[in-house]
């Protein structure tokens, strides 16, 4: 007797990462596979830089050589099709360089491009050569930049000395450096509730409001990329990505716990957890 041959389940979209490793798990490399399948897509990853840091703060990084970037994008974009891009540390100017002409290969696949230019604890990832490669090469071929104030102001190249820097002028800049959208995060500022506003070419898009849950965070700026990469991977709109995405990452970081002596942690696979113990 025959039987009908088993069909394989469709493949999850799948999204490719270029980030840092963090071995806390926190943020980096590990914060965007977790948040990517806990989005319900599959994550590649490409390793920019290794570092040594707990959640306290960063103690060194070690930048992966640049061939070696370019080489392992190549070999898993070459094997399979991805949906989304997203970018956090990148570690040289190098890796900058080299990334950006693998993306460039790549134009219909929208790229979200997280510019974590210093740690929480303000360690620096990202000196001023970086910061004009990123300028210069990244931005131009990002879909949606998604820096905190801090970064927007530095990317902007507004001066804090000047008077009180004005984010949707940064954004306007970023803008005009080339990329489509920028969400700016209000983590960073004075306000009673966290603001996160994404611009587009006509100015707001949609500006949302978000309760400020007690404690900081490691990695907060990570989930939020990458749960944005995963919806546009899904095929989400710009707009409705950063609605979902940022509903991912509060829950996320309601959630979060304190695993060390420092930040906490968010928590990706709440949805699972809430639902073991149901």
């Amino acid at each position: 007797m025959s039987t009908a041959p088993v069909s394989s389940p469709p493949s999850p979209p799948v999204v490719l990462s270029f980030a840092a490793s963090d071995p806390t798990g926190g943020a980096g490399i590990q914060a965007d596979l977790l948040s990517i399948a806990g989005m319900g897509c599959h994550p590649l990853s490409v390793i920019t830089a290794i570092t040594v840091q707990d959640t306290t703060g960063v103690e060194d990084v070690l930048p992966i050589d640049a061939g070696w970037v370019e080489d392992q994008a190549r070999a898993v974009l070459e094997d399979m099709p991805v949906a989304a891009f997203k970018i956090g540390v990148l570690g040289s100017v190098e890796n900058i360089t080299a990334i950006a002409e693998v993306v460039a290969d790549y134009p219909d696949i929208p790229l979200v491009f997280d510019p974590v230019l210093a740690s929480g604890r303000g360690d620096q990832f990202s000196n001023e050569e970086m910061v004009d490669a990123i300028i210069e090469l990244l931005l131009p071929q990002t879909t949606i930049l998604t820096p905190n104030s801090l970064e927007a102001r530095r990317l902007a190249e507004i001066d804090d000395d000047a008077g009180v820097p004005d984010l949707p002028e940064c954004a306007r800049r970023l803008l005009g450096a080339g990329c489509e959208y920028v969400l700016v995060t209000g983590t960073h500022e004075n306000t009673a509730q966290v603001v996160n506003t994404l611009y587009g070419s006509h100015g707001v898009v949609r500006a949302d409001r978000w309760a400020r849950l007690p404690g900081n965070y490691h990695g907060s700026g990570c989930t939020l990329a990458s749960s944005i990469a995963a919806a546009l991977a899904q095929g989400l709109s710009i707009e409705q990505a950063v609605q979902e995405a940022q509903e991912f990452t509060w829950k996320s970081l309601a959630a979060g716990f304190r695993p060390g002596m420092g930040q906490h942690i968010p928590d990706r696979f709440f949805w699972a957890r809430k639902k073991t113990s149901e």
